[in-house]
């Protein structure tokens, strides 16, 4: 079992250790992993993410730690980016955390203590589960619903403890002794030992994960969203140096969108929302006027052609409008009163045909009646295009890319209905 030097010193960065076993790259594992004697590198575990950094041979080999897991032997496995050349059992080597990577990661594991412990005091909403990503933490709440005001609040609470920078202190007791103490959350049982982290006089649980000494190098807790989970409510948030990056990206965002709408900070949300509202009112005004021009082709066509004893055959190209134009056209010409089938496509990229007709009543429902899906299968299967549809309307298109002539496709359909 590997000796666990940051149950003691979260803050150690730098060590020496013994090379225990170095274990080739399996069918599992792609990556060559080293065990050693102590270790200060912390393995994925509690929520929280692993350590990286290296380790050097005796002032030689340097090799990049990527990542590091638990074994279920309870030793610890060292991947590396790449198999070492010198490394063999037996061999001293110097272990050094990437102490940036390290600090975050204690910054976001305290931080998630002491906000879980503030909505515990508040509004007795238990945390069931903690995540910590490379950008952005959070932790699920057994609660079926959390206001506006409770995420202010649980965040001023934790940022005051913050302030007050309590000290942490770390200790071992046994399980019978843990049940009496009165932790936040009590692990499963396995183990008769158990690491309990203490926030002085605010908060007690038990924790294999790495913290700060005291609550004001957390540095600030910053809840940014809350979206609804199957476990309850899920709050994502950030501390320390992470809360500052992310509240200057923030800013600069906001600030780029105020100019962009020559307002203040504080009345971005107001043009936005006026900003969608016109949006909203000019996307329905140009479906009005694309319906009203689609209406007044549609009418020119049929009235341009002459009377016949059959449906009238519309056949027309679109060369700069969408194939949503081209279907609105087509229900258009085969919604009059006068009879008709439209044979339309939109040429633009990516280029649609739609064939549409009439609908027939009566008797002439099946057998007076051409077949648009039939019609449009046999038009497009000569030049490998895909589509289909009904008896009254059928849509497809034409292969990407493709060299069709698609106004050609369009007279070779109108030449086939009789």
């Amino acid at each position: 079992m590997t000796q666990r030097l940051y149950y003691e010193r979260s803050e150690m960065h730098e060590f020496d250790s013994v090379v225990e076993e170095v274990a080739s790259p399996s069918a599992g594992q792609s990556r060559p992993a080293v065990i050693l004697r102590e270790t200060a590198f912390y393995p994925t575990s509690g929520g929280q993410v692993h350590d990286t950094g290296w380790l050097t041979l005796e002032g030689a080999e340097r090799l990049r730690v990527v990542e590091v897991a638990d074994a279920e032997d309870g030793r610890i496995l060292h991947y590396l980016e790449a198999p070492p050349k010198l490394l063999i059992a037996g061999a001293t080597v110097h272990g050094s955390i990437d102490s940036e990577r390290r600090r975050d990661h204690m910054q976001q594991h305290s931080g998630q203590h002491v906000l879980s412990a503030a909505f515990i005091e508040l509004y007795q909403m238990p945390t069931v589960s903690f995540h910590m990503g490379e950008d952005y933490c959070s932790i699920d709440l057994a609660t079926p619903a959390v206001s506006s005001e409770q995420i202010v609040g649980a965040e001023r609470r934790a940022n005051q403890i913050v302030y007050e920078n309590r000290p942490v202190q770390i200790r071992y007791v046994t399980r019978s002794e843990a049940e009496e103490l009165g932790l936040r959350k009590l692990p499963p049982a396995e183990r008769d030992e158990l690491r309990l982290v203490e926030f002085a006089d605010f908060d007690l649980t038990a924790c294999g994960g790495t913290h700060v000494s005291a609550s004001g190098e957390i540095g600030s807790i910053l809840l940014r969203k809350t979206e609804k989970t199957r476990q309850g409510i899920r709050v994502e948030f950030v501390c320390g140096d992470r809360a500052v990056r992310m509240a200057r990206r923030d800013y600069s965002a906001l600030s780029e969108a105020a100019a962009l709408f020559s307002a203040k900070l504080w009345d971005v949300p107001d043009q936005i929302r006026k900003s969608a509202e016109e949006s909203k009112l000019v996307r329905k005004q140009k479906e009005d006027a694309l319906d009203q021009l689609a209406e007044l082709m549609a009418s020119a066509a049929l009235h341009d052609r002459p009377s016949t004893s059959g449906p009238q055959v519309i056949v027309r190209a679109f060369s700069d409008r969408d194939i949503s134009f081209a279907k609105l056209f087509a229900q258009k010409v085969t919604r009059s009163a006068t009879p008709a089938i439209a044979l339309v496509a939109s040429t633009a990229d990516p280029p649609g045909i739609v064939f549409a007709q009439t609908p027939a009543s009566g008797s002439d429902a099946k057998s007076g009646s051409a077949d648009m899906g039939a019609l449009l299968k046999q038009v497009l299967s000569s030049v490998g295009g895909r589509g289909g549809g009904s008896r009254d309307f059928a849509q497809g298109g034409v292969p990407a890319g493709s060299n069709v002539n698609v106004e050609q496709l369009l007279r070779e359909a109108a030449g086939t209905i009789g």
